[in-house]
Parts: C-alpha cells; sequence; structure tokens
C-alpha cells in the first residue's frame, strides 16, 4: 500500500509536471493546489530535491521546479523512495534483499515464485509509468468522463 508520504509526492511531482518549464512553484500554492499540509509537503519536496527529481531557487521568484523532463521521471524511483521496497516479501526485492526467517529453501518456495511475479509486473508499470504517462492518462479520463456527462 502507498503511504500518504508517497501518494503527496506523486500529486506534488504531478503539479510542477503540468507546470514544467513556467518557472519554479511556490510551496505553498502547490499545498493548496494539491490540499497538502505545507510543512509535510516541505520534507517531501526537500527528499525529491536530494535525490535528483527537483531543483529549488531561493528568493522573490523562488520555489520547486523538476529537475528533469517529466517523461524521464519514473513513478519506481519515487515510490522506492518515500516508501520503500517494491517487493512484498524481503527475499525478492531488488535493492533491500533479505532473507525470510521462516523460509528453509528460497529455491523452492511457492510464496516466493508468486511474489516474484507480482513484482516483476509491479515493477514493470512503475518503471513505464512517468510524469508524462500519468498526466496524458490523467487527460484522457478527463475526457471520457466530459464525453459520457449529458450536456
Amino acid at each position: 500500500m502507498l503511504s500518504k508520504k508517497t501518494k503527496y509526492a506523486i500529486k506534488a511531482l504531478i503539479h510542477l509536471a503540468k507546470n514544467h518549464g513556467r518557472g519554479p512553484l511556490l510551496i505553498g500554492d502547490i499545498a493548496a493546489a494539491e490540499h497538502i499540509p505545507r510543512k509535510f509537503l516541505e520534507a517531501i519536496l526537500l527528499e525529491m530535491k536530494n535525490i535528483g527529481l527537483l531543483g529549488s531557487r531561493k528568493g522573490k521568484a523562488g520555489g520547486y521546479y523538476l529537475a528533469k523532463p517529466p517523461a524521464e521521471i519514473e513513478l519506481a524511483k519515487v515510490v522506492r523512495h518515500m516508501n520503500g521496497p517494491i517487493a512484498l516479501v524481503p527475499c525478492i526485492s531488488l535493492n533491500y534483499y533479505e532473507t525470510c526467517e521462516e523460509c528453509q529453501d528460497e529455491a523452492t518456495c511457492g510464496i516466493r515464485a508468486a511474489m516474484l511475479k507480482v513484482r516483476d509486473a509491479t515493477l514493470q508499470v512503475l518503471q513505464n509509468t512517468t510524469l508524462e504517462v500519468l498526466i496524458a492518462e490523467e487527460q484522457r479520463l478527463i475526457a471520457l468522463q466530459n464525453h459520457a456527462s449529458p450536456a
């Protein structure tokens, strides 16, 4: 399950992506637009800056901006950093591997085999979903909703 922190990070990144190339955005403006508590957002944006997804500028025209184009920011990186391992069990984690205490043989463990499939499918979706893809999907859904609603 995604933590609230992770969801807020993704929402803030999408907001910044929608405004990409227009200059830095103020934390207060992002917080208000996305209904994210300002203090919580400050910490999230700082973490995103520290892993290279955001840049910032101080001063009157300051704020945060994407350090990369929206097409280059994958959800996998955001989820891993903010939420931890993508794998549901530690014995299949690519970045946080640990043996399972109760496991007698990883090579023949049915749970591990099933969870490996889940990890691979989840990872494929998260790696192939960029901020650009999320924005396009959001626009597609809005268009469908507008087309379906009676005038």
